[in-house]
């Protein structure tokens, strides 16, 4: 049975109406936000305030409906007034901002003269901009020297793999076959960077005035950033893992001290678990970083540490807060630092003083997912102590806000004039407790536009991926696509989700799917108890570790119409040693490997319950998927067909797991086939099935 072609079938059917309406010209603008209102969408990330704190340059990101894809531009804002300016536009794409010490230049990436980012440096008084070095791959992390004369960055430096053997010699002008790919490496494809190069990221600088990079590191290891110089520039300090087995400890990093004159490196730290995001303090002193001790858990709080500037005498500030840091920074003053982290699902940067007392500074934080409501945001801070942040609400996608002087004021309002004029849903709270130990679960729900509460709505549960991760009340687009359809949507932080400690998270360690499922249900059983949601007309989707859930209720229970899988993982035994975490997700999600304990992949594995499902489910992936590999969908395909089940495979071509909607239209279109597939097994009132017959 091809059912792939009937979901098309049904998709051209539902657009063939709309067509034919947009032959005479609307009487008004449509008020409902739609697929094609993706591309006008804009996001702000990235904010860097000037030292001074009068101006944020930050990465403003666009779409280009001519060539479906986004583009990032560095845009100036004055923080008095609020006034806007393009600082690096037009062709190619721009960002990673960062300012020098004293604010007269700015240093970013641009892929502005052949399409390959380069390291740009703009003089903001003459309006001059320079290319300093050319580089053969993309710079990251930058950093400027203290003095202003340097700026340190990783870069990816190339390599050549040993060969294995020798074709015979070719004939000149022969068209033979390409040479033979030899695998070595237990990572050997990344998810978005495909099958990888042979090589290493190592540190360099280069004069701030333009030049020849200098490479710092080498060998046969990785560094990476943040970077961060010491006071007199005599030194950085990188992430990295030089022991001898660090491609199986993905997790094990150390903080590395690399004399800028010679390349010497010092090991500073040296714990069993990650030591990442160094910082030196204004007065050289001390080293902040983020850390815990490795207890091969699922999920483990990130902790900021302090210690001398010599690696001695590292002790804990957020021991007690119980919630893992994101970022940190110094205070001008060198007396607190600032930390970004998620609490109850809100994003937050509080002051912590050195004594380790905490101090809330802004919260409400946005960060860059569009088409799903997950938490997180970026900031920085001036030499005066302000704080620029991007911010945003269940409404609006990030904007730029600053906090100075105890109050908080956004700068921007990049999509007032899409969404401005467009009715959206509604995102409202909703009270839960957990079936299984009346736990409270954090939910929302978001409402159709024009939204009745006499009526009753079909319901959508949408289930956040990670599974350590958090949804938060912000903007999503395929939440708002789907209630512009008529649909209550649900979503929520069942046990596991992050911002609610260590506990909660490892609730599911070692037993995902779980208990989750009970929590989900009593979301659903919550919102059906408001009054206006149809008890008879229930779907279910989400997107990885979502797209896992999803496949898992439906093996559980026959109560959702519909349902449509996401990126899943689906036979776990196959997943751990197709996808690009194999070293972390058998170590830390399993404690062992499939044949140690084939029982525990086998139970946790949604196949198992293929034999239980009767749910028409649609499986949506990705062909370019290294995370949850194309081919675990496909399992779920061919065993839902070989049981009777509905079912149909949609690929999304080009797009990686991280990358699923990274193009407008495939992310409009993605949603539009997940509505068509509920819309075909969805009970339609009387009046409105005599009105489709007619």
């Amino acid at each position: 049975m091809r059912r792939l072609p009937l979901l098309v079938a049904c998709l051209i059917t539902t657009a063939t109406p709309l067509t034919a309406a947009l032959a005479t010209p609307p009487e008004a603008a449509n008020k409902i936000f739609q697929g094609r209102d993706l591309f006008g969408l804009q996001y702000a990330s990235d904010p860097q305030i000037r030292p001074d704190g009068k101006a944020v340059a930050y990465a403003r990101r666009s779409f280009d409906i001519m060539t479906d894809r986004g583009r990032s531009s560095i845009w100036l804002i004055d923080t008095e007034s609020g006034s806007q300016t393009p600082l690096v536009a037009g062709s190619g794409s721009h960002n990673s901002p960062r300012w020098s010490p004293k604010g007269d230049r700015l240093a970013y990436v641009s892929s502005a003269e052949d399409g390959r980012p380069q390291l740009f440096v703009r003089w903001l008084q003459s309006g001059q901009t320079a290319k300093l070095a050319e580089l053969l791959d993309a710079p990251d992390s930058l950093t400027w020297s203290p003095d202003g004369k340097w700026i340190a960055f990783t870069l990816f430096a190339p390599d050549s793999k040993e060969p294995l053997g020798e074709a015979p010699p070719k004939p000149e002008n022969a068209q033979w076959a390409p040479p033979l790919e030899v695998i070595t490496d237990i990572t050997y494809r990344a998810d978005g960077a495909g099958y990888l190069k042979p090589g290493y990221t190592h540190v360099y600088v280069v004069a701030a005035d333009g030049g020849a990079p200098r490479q710092l590191t080498f060998g046969a290891f990785n560094e990476s950033g943040p970077l961060s110089w010491s006071p007199d520039g005599s030194y950085l300090v990188a992430t990295g893992n030089r022991n001898e087995n660090w491609r199986r400890e993905p997790v094990n990093t150390e903080l590395y001290r690399i004399s800028v004159a010679d390349g010497q490196i010092t090991q500073l730290t040296k714990r069993d678990g990650p030591d990442s995001s160094a910082r030196v303090s204004p007065d050289g002193k001390s080293i902040a970083y983020l850390s815990f001790d490795d207890k091969f858990k699922g999920y483990q709080n990130f902790e900021l540490y302090v210690m001398n500037a010599d690696g001695s005498n590292s002790r804990s500030l957020t021991a007690s807060l119980d919630r893992s840091i994101d970022s940190v920074e110094w205070s001008p003053d060198g007396r607190s630092l600032l930390i970004r982290y998620d609490d109850l699902a809100i994003t937050k940067v509080a002051r912590v003083a050195l004594n380790g007392r905490i101090t809330p500074v802004a919260e409400g934080l946005s960060g860059s997912s569009l088409d799903r409501p997950y938490t997180g945001g970026d900031f920085s801070v001036a030499n005066d102590g302000s704080i620029a942040f991007t911010s945003g609400n269940g409404s609006r996608p990030s904007d730029v806000s600053i906090a100075r002087g105890g109050r908080t004021k956004q700068l921007t309002a990049l999509n007032e004039g899409l969404l401005g004029s467009k009715t959206l849903g509604e995102v409202r709270a909703l009270d839960v407790k957990s079936s299984f130990d009346q736990r409270d679960i954090d939910a929302w729900l978001v409402l159709p536009p024009n939204f009745d509460p006499k009526k009753k709505y079909p319901l959508i549960l949408e289930i956040h991926g990670g599974p350590f991760s958090a949804y938060g009340p912000v903007f999503a687009t395929d939440n708002q696509l789907y209630a512009a359809a008529g649909y209550v949507v649900l979503y929520t932080n069942p046990r596991g989700s992050t911002s609610y400690g260590d506990e909660f998270a490892n609730l599911i360690h070692h037993k995902y799917p779980g208990n989750d499922y009970d929590d989900l249900i009593s979301c659903v059983d919550a919102a059906i108890a408001q009054g206006f949601v149809d008890p008879d007309n229930l779907f279910v989707t989400g997107g990885s570790g979502g797209g896992i859930l999803t496949a898992w209720i439906v093996g559980k229970t026959t109560r959702f119409k519909a349902a449509a899988s996401q990126k899943p993982v689906i036979n776990w035994a196959s997943l751990v040693l197709t996808t690009d975490g194999t070293a972390f997700m058998t170590k830390y999600w399993f404690g062992k490997t499939p044949w140690e304990d084939p029982q525990s992949y086998w139970a946790r594995s949604p196949l198992s319950l293929v034999g239980s499902v009767k749910t028409p489910t649609l499986v949506v992936v990705g062909d370019q998927d290294f995370r949850t590999p194309l081919s675990d969908s496909e399992q779920y395909y061919q065993a839902l067909q070989l049981a009777g089940v509905p079912t149909g495979l949609v690929k999304v071509p080009g797009a990686s797991h991280g990358g699923f909607t990274a193009r407008p239209s495939q992310s409009a279109a993605k949603a539009s086939a997940i509505l068509a597939w509920f819309e075909r097994y969805r009970d339609k009132p009387a009046a409105t099935q005599a009105a489709a017959a007619q």
